[in-house]
């Protein structure tokens, strides 16, 4: 079957950044190659909350005036546009071939990605071939193709592991592509196991540029240390390099990953261009944002806080017919452009040439409007504009680090639903297989799409790379186990589940899974040594409660900051911390009792344990041991969840795989994060988290830094 026209825009049940609107914007410039629209507003993400200056209503023309033209490294531009890093696998080829070619006629750039290089896409000229981590397909031959070479570290849709093509899309094609067995993963090691330091990533960028003799970029994904991490890469003679921002879209992806590590691209971009002004480093280097930049609109803001050129790739994909559905890691999509290659469905080139050509052309004539609007002859007076911007409703911290002007606004806490479709989908699938979930496209997840039900939905985790490599939970024993008590419980993952109330085959289901996989239970019968405690009207514990404690028993407190001053000194081994009971939010009660016990030097005595029935996922375990707790005690409804409206099975399995599934889900969040054991390296370890335009008070007190604050 030929795909030669657009399909149908399924209805949208789910938060989605690529909405209906943005797909039928770009459809627009596909099919006309006239601007459409400037100036869009509305959205979650920071971006969304900025705005260009204007003294009148913005004017929008067929025929601007202003200039995209500039060149870099030899390379001459027609406008600051790179068409994303999409590799041959993820893309079923007609697709990559497209590319290449509308890169050539309008003389923006293509990134081939990892994976290879088809033989058609690499006899286009403007292209840049990407050397990672797996080497797939790689040699002097394939690197000496195009105008550039990119060494990728990382990407925003999983910071920290390596790229995954599922084995089902692994067919002849690809594997004599990729120099791979058919039918096989293709999981990319979490590092460069040739780059483990900054001067080992100078000495391949020299190599490199001695075989070539071409420009050398980096790619990296936007995470904690992206300000030092893009200095460096200044300092070791790179060209540029690609900041790739979280839930970017991508081929295939641990769920968990894609939506809970990295920074926003707009707090990277803005941080990283400063810190490169403030080392003298910014000139002749070129910096490129990548990750989910939606429309022209976006592309000027992210020059405004200091890019040179955006990369654009789901906008693409979507130019030639992608209707969303998340689902090209399956193999099967609808739109013939990420479907495994096997002669069943094919995308037409003629198609996709003329849609993305006039995408292109479109877009360009977008950026040239908003530049006439500012007053601007030629956009390179637009880099580094931040005096043009102004932020509408963000947090002082959020505008002091993009470095603009704004309207303050310290955002709710909580806004949206805690349980959501997304949540259960996941759930059902983890509970399924036992293993992390695989999806692919860019991040519904909060805060950017959906609205945060918990504090939990407003902190990212880090992703690690060059100075501190990753540990590849694929390759290697990551361990998660926990030790209470002073050794003497053992679990195996930081997740005790809660059986109370809990129907007798859910009851027997957990206890037998906690078993085989060591972890535990809670439970009125079978957990004795849990003492809880009755507290008076103000949350304060009444004066006779640590009479009734036994030794080794455990108080159970709620959660409110009110009881942290009354527990301090008792004779027990831990408390546990409950936040169905508590007026407090449980994240900040953990953090805060950790830090109590910690400015008084008992914090190695007691253990730290999160209660809750609003615990959703491994992420929001994670999230919980790195503000604080030495386990989280999580209720057997998790399961329930995951069932909905399906048929049970065998509870003991399911139980089995949410079990095993949540542990090697930690595994990837701590490798990513370059930890080898979770306990001694992650609990308390706030450095590994960032908030994203969180409520300043809320955010002092859990002592976690701001995205893109040093």
């Amino acid at each position: 079957m030929i795909i030669n026209k657009y399909l149908p825009i399924p209805r949208q049940t789910d938060s989605e950044l690529w909405t209906n609107e943005r797909i039928e914007h770009i459809r627009k410039l596909a099919l006309t190659g006239k601007p459409h629209s400037i100036f869009e507003r509305g959205g979650n993400r920071i971006i969304d909350k900025v705005e260009f200056k204007l003294g009148k209503n913005p004017e929008l023309t067929d025929s601007p005036t202003s200039s995209l033209s500039f060149s870099f490294s030899n390379v001459d531009m027609s406008m600051p546009l790179y068409l994303g890093d999409m590799s041959y696998g993820a893309l079923s080829g007609n697709p990559n071939i497209t590319i290449a070619k509308v890169a050539d006629m309008t003389k923006t750039l293509a990134g081939t990605g990892e994976g290879g290089l088809h033989e058609e896409v690499s006899k286009y000229k403007r292209i840049f071939v990407q050397w990672a981590s797996a080497r797939f397909g790689v040699d002097s031959s394939v690197l000496s193709k195009g105008l550039g070479v990119v060494i990728k570290i990382g990407q925003g849709a999983k910071p920290g592991i390596g790229g995954h093509l599922p084995g089902k899309k692994v067919t002849r094609p690809i594997s004599l592509a990729r120099r791979i067995p058919e039918g096989m993963d293709a999981i990319s090691p979490a590092p460069h196991h040739d780059i483990y330091s900054i001067e080992d990533l100078g000495q391949r960028i020299q190599a490199l540029k001695e075989m070539t003799r071409k420009p050398v970029f980096v790619k990296v994904a936007a995470t904690n240390y992206i300000p030092y991490v893009v200095a460096g890469i200044a300092r070791m003679n790179a060209d540029g390099v690609i900041i790739d921002g979280h839930g970017a879209g991508t081929g295939a992806t641990p769920q968990v990953i894609r939506d809970n590590v990295g920074i926003p691209i707009e707090m990277a971009v803005a941080s990283a261009d400063n810190v490169l002004r403030k080392e003298g480093l910014r000139e002749n280097f070129t910096v490129i944002a990548a990750g989910r930049v939606t429309s022209a609109t976006d592309a000027a803001k992210l020059i405004a806080l200091g890019a040179d050129i955006v990369s654009v790739g789901t906008g693409a994909l979507i130019a030639m017919g992608c209707v969303m559905v998340h689902k090209c890691h399956i193999g099967s999509c609808p739109t013939a452009l990420t479907n495994k290659i096997d002669g069943t469905r094919e995308m037409d080139i003629e198609f996709g040439v003329k849609t993305l050509t006039n995408f292109i052309n479109g877009f360009g004539s977008e950026l040239r409007n908003i530049l006439d609007n500012l007053g601007l002859r030629n956009v390179r007076e637009l880099r580094g504009r931040r005096d043009l911007l102004y932020g509408n409703g963000l947090s002082e911290e959020t505008l002091e680090i993009l470095g603009i002007d704004g309207r303050v606004e310290e955002a709710t806490v909580k806004q949206g639903e805690l349980w959501n479709r997304r949540i259960e989908v996941y759930l059902h699938e983890l509970m399924n297989k036992g293993e992390p979930v695989i999806t692919s496209m860019g991040s519904t997840a909060p805060p950017d799409v959906e609205k945060p039900g918990r504090i939990t939905d407003w902190l990212r985790s880090d992703g690690a790379q060059v100075t501190r490599p990753p540990i590849d939970p694929y390759r290697e024993d990551i361990d998660t186990s926990f030790y209470l008590d002073h050794g003497k419980v053992y679990l195996s993952l930081p997740v005790i589940y809660d059986v109370n109330n809990a129907p007798e085959k859910y009851r027997e289901a957990f206890l037998w899974a906690s078993m085989a996989l060591s972890s535990a239970v809670f439970s009125e019968d079978t957990a004795r040594g849990y003492e809880e405690v009755s507290f008076s009207a103000d949350g304060r514990g009444i004066a006779s409660w640590s009479a009734s404690l036994k030794e080794g028993h455990y108080l159970i407190v709620p959660s409110s900051l009110n009881v942290i001053d009354s527990v301090i000194g008792l004779d027990v081994p831990g408390f546990i911390i409950d936040e169905d009971e508590g007026k407090d939010d449980l994240e900040v009660v953990v953090s805060e009792l950790d830090t109590r016990l910690k400015d008084n030097g008992v914090r190695y005595y007691y253990d730290i344990l999160a209660k809750s029935t609003k615990i959703r996922d491994s992420a929001d375990v994670f999230k919980m041991v790195l503000l604080g707790a030495d386990s989280t005690i999580v209720s057997y409804s998790l399961l329930e969840r995951a069932i909905g409206q399906g048929s049970e099975g065998d509870l003991k399995e399911r139980a089995f795989n949410l079990i095993a599934g949540m542990k090697k889900e930690i595994a990837l969040l701590a490798g990513a994060s370059g930890v080898y054991s979770v306990q001694s390296s992650l609990t308390g370890n706030r450095e590994l988290l960032r908030s994203v335009n969180l409520n300043r008070r809320v955010r002092e007190i859990l002592r976690v830094k701001p995205a893109g604050g040093l």
